[in-house]
C-alpha cells in the first residue's frame, strides 16, 4: 500500500456548505475563528472554493509554518503547497543560510510569477514575511534541462557557477556540480536527489537521479529545474553596487571588493541590505488575485517586533565593531535585513483575512469545530467520544503515520469496539488511511471527524529536514585561522600563517602559508589544500623541521604502534567471537510496524547501520559496534530499533548518556516511538527525587522496566538489571576509564 500525494483531497469538499466558510467567501476582509486542529482542512477548503490564487498563509513561527505546510500537503498535495522559509542565520552573522533554504525561497518567487505554475497555498512565518529579498530576485528563473534539449556543456557550467554552484570532482551535497566528459552531475538546491545529465553530442540523451554514496543512476526523469544555490547572485548590477561601496563604506572594503569581483564566499548574504537599492518583501510580489490569511495577527506582529528588536541590538553593537559608525553616532541609518511589520503587505491589493482561535467580536465567523479528548485513561475518554460520534452518524477518518501503523491502529480501535477498515484510497466511507497529520478535529456542521495517530497514542509528530553533507576540504579551508596548528602530509606539523598572494611567472595565485621550525616556510596552493589537515593532538605540538628526519621518524613510530594495537585488537576480537552470547530472533511483525511508523525516509547509510546492528544482535556472540554520524543524521533511530528488538526478544535495554538534558530528550523520543506498543520506558537522572530514583531502580531490578535511559546514576551499584540484553552508550568518548570499567562489570 503506497501513500498517495494527497490522500485526504476528497475531504476538501466536505466543508463546502459550512456556514462559516460560505459567509466569508468573496469578501475582501474577514475574520474567522477556527480551532488550531481544524485550520489545515479549513484553509485547504478555502483554497479550493475561493476564486483567488494563491492563498498566502502567515503564521507566527517557522515551526508552526512547517507543521501547517505538512498537514496542508495531505489535503492538497505537496506540489500545491509550498513553504516560504526564512534564513536560519542571524542578521550580519557572516554565515550563509542553508543552500536549500535559499533555493526554496527563489522557487516560490518564480512560481508566483507564472500563473500556470502557481501553487494553491504558500505558508510563511513572520520572520520570512518581513525579511528582505535578494536584489533582482524577480528576474531570476531556474535552468530548465529536459531530454532532447540542446546544451553546451561549457555554457551550462558557466551558468551554474553564476547561480552559486561549486564545481567539484564529485557531487556530494546540494549546490555542487561536476563535469566528466559528456556527463554533467548537479545537485539542485531544491531537489531531494542529485541529477545526472547525459549528453550525446550537444543533445540531452538521458536524465536520471543518482545516489550520493555509490554515484549510480536510479530514477529516470524527463526534466529538471535547477534553482540558484545563492539568493545573492553575482550579477553586473550587484558587482557595480559593491564597487561603489568600496568608496562610500570603506569599513567593509574587503567584502565589497570580493563581491565586486563576482566572488562567492561564505557569509556573503550578510551584506544583502547594502547590495539592494530598494526594499523588497514577499508581499510585494503578490498580485491582486491572491488571498492573504493571517493566523493570530497579534502574535504575528509581536514576533515581527521581537525580530526587529533583536536585529537592532546586533546592529548597534556590530556597527561600532566594524567601524561603520563612530562612537556617539546613531545607528539608525545602518541597513536592516528585516522591515517593520506594517510594511509587510503595503504593496499588494490582495484581500487580507485573519484567523483566530476564539471570536473577539460578534462579526466574527465561527467555525463549529472542536478537538479530541485525551488518549490517556482507562478506558480512554477519546474512545467514548468516538463511540458517540459514530452513533450520531459522523464520518470518521483516521490518518496513520505509515503503512505499518495503519493495521495496528485498526486493531487498537477494534479492541474497544470501534471497527474501521484500512483503506488503500479514501472514498466516501469511514476508515483508516495513510496520511500523517499533526492534529485532527471534529467538524460538527459537516458531521466529519478527522483523527490522527498522535490523537490516539499521545505521541507527537516532529518535522525536520535531512542535512546535506558538507565538503571536507572546503570546511578545512574555511575553518583555518592564523596561528592554528596543521599537519602537512609530507612535511609534518606546522603553524598556519594565513593566506598570501604571490606572483610566479607573471601569474598571481593564493597560497596557504605554513611556518615550520627554524623559520622555514612552505606555500601551499589553495587547489592542493587536501594535503593539509587540522592538528588534532595536544594543545602545543612541536613544530617539524622541513627537510629533517623527525617527521619521517614520527610516522614510522606511529606505524609501529598502530601495528601493535592492531595485533591486540585481533586477539581481543578472536576472544569475543568465541565467547558465548545471546542470539536474538529475526524481526517480529511488531518490529516491522515500529520501523514503518518512522515518519522520514531513511538515508542509505542509516539503513546500512540498522541492518548491520540487527545482524550483530542475531549472532551468538557479544556485539561491540560503533555507530558514527554527525548530529541530525539519524543515530537515535538506529538505537530505537535496536532497543525495541532487544525488548521483543524478552531482554532489557539500557541507554547511557553523559548529560541530564540528553537523557530527557532520549526519554521523550523513545517514549513517543514506543507509545503504540507495550514497552515501559523510564529515565534515571538528577531530575528525579531519591524516592523516584529508588522506585525506578527497584522496578528495573525486578524486570518491570523494559528500557532504562540514564546518566552516570545508572552506574549506581544498587542497579542490577534482571536480564540486560543490550547496552547503548551515547557519546562514549565523554565517559572516563572508571565509568567504563563499571560498565564491563
Amino acid at each position: 500500500m503506497t501513500e498517495p500525494t494527497a490522500p485526504l483531497r476528497p475531504l476538501t469538499r466536505a466543508l463546502v456548505d459550512d456556514p462559516a466558510i460560505v459567509s466569508v467567501l468573496g469578501k475582501r476582509a474577514a475574520v474567522l475563528a477556527v480551532p488550531e486542529g481544524a485550520r489545515p482542512l479549513t484553509i485547504a477548503s478555502i483554497a479550493i472554493e475561493s476564486d483567488r490564487s494563491p492563498v498566502i498563509v502567515a503564521v507566527p513561527t517557522s515551526s508552526e509554518a512547517e507543521r501547517l505546510r505538512s498537514d496542508l500537503g495531505r489535503y492538497l498535495g505537496d506540489d500545491d503547497v509550498l513553504l516560504f522559509p526564512a534564513w536560519e542565520t542571524l542578521p550580519f552573522e557572516r554565515v550563509s543560510p542553508n543552500v536549500e533554504t535559499m533555493g526554496r525561497r527563489l522557487e516560490v518567487l518564480w512560481r508566483l510569477r507564472d500563473p500556470a505554475n502557481r501553487p494553491r497555498v504558500v505558508v510563511a512565518s513572520s520572520r520570512a514575511l518581513v525579511q528582505r529579498l535578494g536584489p533582482e530576485v524577480e528576474q531570476i528563473d531556474p535552468i530548465i534541462v529536459g531530454v532532447g534539449d540542446q546544451i553546451d556543456i561549457a555554457d551550462l557550467a558557466q551558468d551554474l557557477v553564476a547561480f552559486g554552484y561549486r564545481r567539484e570532482p564529485q557531487v556530494e551535497a546540494r549546490g555542487q556540480f561536476a563535469v566528466r566528459g559528456s556527463i554533467v552531475d548537479v545537485y539542485p538546491s531544491t531537489a531531494t536527489a542529485p541529477v545526472r545529465v547525459d549528453l550525446w553530442g550537444d543533445e540531452v540523451d538521458r536524465l536520471t537521479e543518482f545516489g550520493i554514496n555509490d554515484q549510480r543512476s536510479t530514477i529516470t526523469r524527463s526534466e529538471a529545474a535547477i534553482h540558484p544555490a545563492r539568493e545573492v547572485v553575482a550579477s553586473e548590477s550587484i558587482q557595480a553596487r559593491a564597487a561603489d561601496l568600496v568608496a562610500t563604506e570603506p569599513w567593509g572594503r574587503e567584502h565589497w571588493e570580493r563581491l565586486a569581483d563576482g566572488e562567492f564566499f561564505d557569509g556573503m548574504e550578510s551584506w544583502l541590505p547594502w547590495l539592494a537599492d530598494s526594499e523588497s518583501l514577499l508581499g510585494d510580489h503578490l498580485d491582486d488575485d491572491a488571498l492573504v490569511i493571517m493566523l493570530e495577527p497579534r502574535r504575528l506582529r509581536d514576533r515581527a517586533n521581537d525580530i526587529r528588536d533583536e536585529e537592532a541590538d546586533l546592529a548597534s553593537t556590530l556597527a561600532k565593531t566594524w567601524g561603520a559608525i563612530e562612537d556617539g553616532q546613531e545607528d539608525e541609518e545602518f541597513p536592516r535585513l528585516h522591515l517593520p511589520f506594517d510594511r509587510m503587505l503595503t504593496k499588494t491589493d490582495a484581500p487580507i483575512w485573519t484567523m483566530t482561535v476564539v471570536p473577539d467580536s460578534p462579526d466574527v465567523a465561527v467555525m463549529s469545530a472542536s478537538g479530541w479528548d485525551s488518549p490517556l485513561g482507562d478506558p480512554p475518554p477519546l474512545i467514548g467520544q468516538l463511540q458517540r460520534l459514530m452513533r450520531d452518524d459522523f464520518r470518521i477518518v483516521v490518518g496513520a503515520d505509515g503503512t505499518g501503523t495503519a493495521p495496528r491502529l485498526a486493531v487498537l480501535l477494534a479492541d474497544h469496539g470501534i471497527d474501521l477498515p484500512v483503506l488503500d484510497k479514501l472514498g466516501e466511507a469511514s476508515g483508516i488511511v495513510v496520511a500523517p497529520l499533526e492534529r485532527g478535529a471534529i467538524f460538527a456542521n459537516s458531521k466529519l471527524a478527522i483523527l490522527t495517530e498522535s490523537d490516539i497514542t499521545g505521541r507527537r509528530r516532529t518535522h525536520r529536514r535531512a542535512r546535506a553533507r558538507a565538503n571536507t576540504s572546503q570546511d578545512t579551508f574555511d575553518d583555518l585561522t592564523p596561528g592554528d596548528y596543521v599537519v602537512h602530509h609530507q612535511h609534518g606539523v606546522a603553524r598556519f600563517g594565513g593566506m598570501v598572494t604571490r606572483a610566479l611567472g607573471g601569474v598571481e595565485r593564493d597560497y596557504l602559508l605554513l611556518e615550520y621550525r627554524g623559520e622555514d616556510k612552505l606555500y601551499v596552493p589553495t587547489d592542493q589544500i587536501g594535503v593539509v589537515r587540522h592538528y588534532t593532538g595536544g594543545d602545543s605540538p612541536k613544530l617539524s623541521k622541513m627537510g629533517g628526519s623527525d617527521w619521517a621518524k614520527t610516522k614510522a613510530k606511529v606505524r609501529s604502534e598502530v601495528s601493535e594495537i592492531a595485533q591486540e585488537l585481533v586477539v581481543l576480537y578472536q576472544r569475543r567471537i568465541t565467547a558465548a552470547g545471546h542470539a536474538f530472533a529475526e524481526d517480529t511483525p511488531f518490529q516491522r510496524e515500529l520501523e514503518d511508523s518512522f515518519p522520514y525516509e531513511e538515508t542509505p547509510d542509516q539503513l546500512t547501520a540498522i541492518t548491520d546492528v540487527k545482524a550483530d544482535m542475531e549472532r551468538a556472540y557479544p556485539m561491540d559496534r560503533l555507530v558514527v554520524g554527525d548530529v541530525g543524521f539519524g543515530k537515535t533511530e538506529i538505537a530505537v530499533r535496536a532497543a525495541f528488538k532487544a525488548v521483543q526478544g524478552g531482554k532489557q535495554a539500557a541507554i547511557l548518556v553523559p548529560t541530564t538534558l540528553l537523557a530527557q530528550q532520549h526519554h521523550q523520543t523513545f517514549s513517543e516511538r514506543f507509545a503504540s506498543f507495550p514497552v515501559r520506558v523510564e529515565v534515571l537522572s538528577r531530575f528525579l527525587t531519591n524516592a523516584q530514583a529508588k522506585a525506578v531502580i527497584k522496578d528495573t531490578n525486578d524486570g518491570k522496566v523494559d528500557v532504562l535511559i540514564g546518566t552516570h546514576r545508572m552506574l549506581n551499584t544498587e542497579l542490577e538489571f534482571k536480564d540486560l540484553g543490550l547496552l547503548i552508550v551515547d557519546e562514549e568518548q565523554r565517559f572516563g576509564v572508571k565509568h567504563k570499567e563499571r560498565l564491563k562489570e
